[in-house]
């Protein structure tokens, strides 16, 4: 009961709330990696020099400004997965409630982003582009090299990070939180629901990668 008491106060927030807060937080993560740490490396200034150089400017702007899409598109989805698992197991959560709960959970995504600007910010203040776009905090990629290793495990080796478990801590404690029943039936429902697609996908993606 203590976890469902420190989470209760984000849980009850204003889903849309959250959502519009979320998407300023990535927002100004993403301005502040882009503009202080990647615009100033040595391979993005010489691209940004050369013919056709605004597309990559381009690319930055519509990172940005995607930033509610891809989230309301990846919360339909993984909210759709949770709430399909809750209904297999006899939850009733609606999906409403596990697409907020899907939200609450997508805030620990928002650590390791500050720990990459802090870590270029403070520490490695040179970095290389390839360096920037390899690294991920607490994850697989840091024992490899990413400018060696084959494309098709980068994705793979960052999304295998500690902070991955913890946002399934906080999916089963949301589901928990709704349903009012057996911890242990929240992880199974995250595990056959989430867990189970996103190591699907991730085969998948070094399966058809090229």
């Amino acid at each position: 009961m203590q976890s469902n008491a420190i989470l209760e106060p984000f849980l009850s927030i204003n889903k849309k709330v959250a959502f519009l807060l979320l998407c300023l937080l990535a927002f100004l993560l993403l301005f502040v990696k882009i503009s202080f740490i990647e615009n100033e490396t040595a391979a993005f200034e010489f691209l940004a020099d050369q013919p056709g150089g605004g597309i990559l400017q381009t690319i930055n702007a519509l990172k940005l400004l995607t930033i509610p899409v891809v989230y309301a598109w990846k919360f339909t989805v993984i909210g759709f997965v949770v709430w399909i698992g809750c209904f297999m197991f006899g939850y009733r959560v609606t999906y409403w409630q596990a697409w907020g709960v899907v939200i609450m959970a997508e805030f620990v995504f928002l650590i390791p982003e500050l720990l990459k600007i802090g870590y270029y910010l403070f520490i490695e203040t040179d970095p290389t582009y390839y360096s920037i776009r390899g690294f991920y905090p607490l994850s697989l990629m840091n024992f490899f090299d990413y400018e060696t290793i084959d494309k098709r495990y980068a994705y793979p080796l960052r999304a295998l990070n500690l902070f991955e478990p913890v946002y399934w801590w906080l999916l089963a404690e949301g589901i928990h939180f709704y349903a009012r029943k057996s911890k242990k039936i929240a992880w199974f429902i995250v595990a056959g629901s989430y867990i189970f697609i996103f190591v699907i996908w991730l085969l998948f993606y070094m399966a058809v990668y090229k």
